[in-house]
């Protein structure tokens, strides 16, 4: 992706932070090369020094998949780190502008929270990072837990007070909040970003041996988790009313399929709680049924992915905002549910369809399937591609504003 001009910040918007939120989640996706592929007992995750031994012990393909995933999560982390840091830039700048009074005073107001969303995917792509490059970095792993949900907390407040500003203009006087323009499920950013957070807070549950912080990391992302669920409910809910009686907002169609990086995260959340409660606290549950819950997640998914494509394909969106010229920073809430689907099924297949004997690793099913995962991955990074050039590029094209 190209450096950002000033094609974008001529038409700003906080759904810009999508763009990097996007190359974090590509930079987690391949992670997932390592995390399954790479043999890391005794850890629940791959350190630097597996991943070496792999490569140094390993067959071709090993190593070729080693050197594709590092070189992923270098060149995608870095991305994500600059386009973030562009966005709070150019964030800044706006909101010195009139659009900015007018954002807040609408029902886009909302959009804001792509800010702390894109935030908590940072720490999250970071600390991958310091697992795949960082020599000696589990030795001292326990003291960066504490520091890491000092983060999250602190990124957690943020999106708590921009969803307060937002549900008190709205819900504390009538006619404030219009329904015509909820035809769309653009409010369930706020749920995204909580999620995003839960899942962050998730993480010492899964690696920490200190109940402590075992305890902490579990009654917080519990917490958070739930009001992401049932923010997620209730918006949605009142969303598909407003799309029927209105239909969707093409501008905003995209993000009919936010419920599927939502379905991702959380149910990576659940997953380390699970964790964590098995090592910490002998809470023991089965493969067979962790295969369960992740078939039922990925089902959800589906089903929303079905209906996103139904309605962008009536809708010509990928004819005008993506092989098109036209411009929408809606456009980036396309990137999201790819690496999210992609992210499931890897998870899918290890955590569910091996683990639990149905298939072996590494044989033919095994390839099938997660091929589909990998298939996923790379529209997600030809989607970064494409949508960069639209936005970022110097050629003219119509900007058209989204909730």
């Amino acid at each position: 992706m190209a450096t950002p001009q000033t094609k974008a910040a001529d038409t700003y918007s906080p759904l810009y932070f999508l763009a990097s939120l996007g190359a974090g989640g590509v930079t987690v996706s391949f992670f997932m090369f390592l995390m399954f592929w790479v043999p890391h007992a005794g850890r629940p995750v791959p350190i630097f020094e597996d991943i070496m031994a792999a490569f140094n012990t390993g067959d071709l393909p090993m190593r070729t998949a080693i050197v594709i995933a590092m070189a992923g999560i270098a060149y995608f982390a870095f991305t994500n780190l600059r386009l973030l840091a562009w966005n709070l830039s150019a964030f800044s700048a706006f909101k010195k502008t009139e659009g900015y009074q007018n954002l807040i005073t609408s029902n886009a107001e909302s959009t804001i929270l792509a800010m702390p969303l894109a935030m908590a995917m940072t720490v999250n792509g970071l600390f991958i990072v310091g697992l795949v490059f960082v020599p000696g970095l589990w030795g001292v792993v326990e003291y960066l837990f504490p520091l890491a949900l000092i983060a999250f907390a602190l990124i957690g407040v943020q999106a708590f007070m921009l969803i307060g500003r937002f549900l008190g203009r709205v819900l504390s006087k009538g006619g404030v909040f219009d329904v015509t323009a909820h035809n769309s499920f653009a409010q369930l950013l706020p749920a995204f970003a909580v999620s995003m957070v839960a899942v962050g807070f998730s993480a010492p549950a899964a690696m920490s041996t200190n109940p402590a912080t075992v305890g902490v990391s579990l009654v917080l992302s519990t917490f958070l988790g739930v009001i992401a669920i049932i923010y997620t409910m209730l918006a949605a809910a009142s969303a598909i009313s407003s799309m029927l009686q209105h239909g969707t907002a093409r501008e905003a169609s995209p993000t009919l399929m936010i419920i599927i990086p939502i379905v991702t995260v959380l149910g990576i959340m659940f997953l380390r709680q699970n964790h964590g409660l098995h090592t910490t606290l002998e809470v023991h549950g089965s493969d067979g049924e962790t295969m369960i819950f992740l078939t039922r997640l990925l089902a959800i998914q589906l089903g929303f992915l079905g209906l996103g494509a139904v309605v962008l394909k009536a809708q010509g969106y990928f004819a005008d905002f993506v092989v098109g010229s036209k411009t929408s920073p809606g456009s980036y809430a396309l990137i999201c549910p790819a690496v999210a689907l992609s992210v499931m099924i890897h998870f899918f297949v290890n955590k569910g369809l091996v683990a639990s004997g149905l298939i072996a690793k590494f044989d033919v099913a095994y390839w099938s399937i997660s091929g589909l995962a990998i298939l996923s991955q790379i529209v997600a990074i030809v989607l970064i591609i494409r949508l960069g050039r639209q936005h970022f590029g110097h050629q003219t094209a119509v900007a058209i504003p989204a909730e």
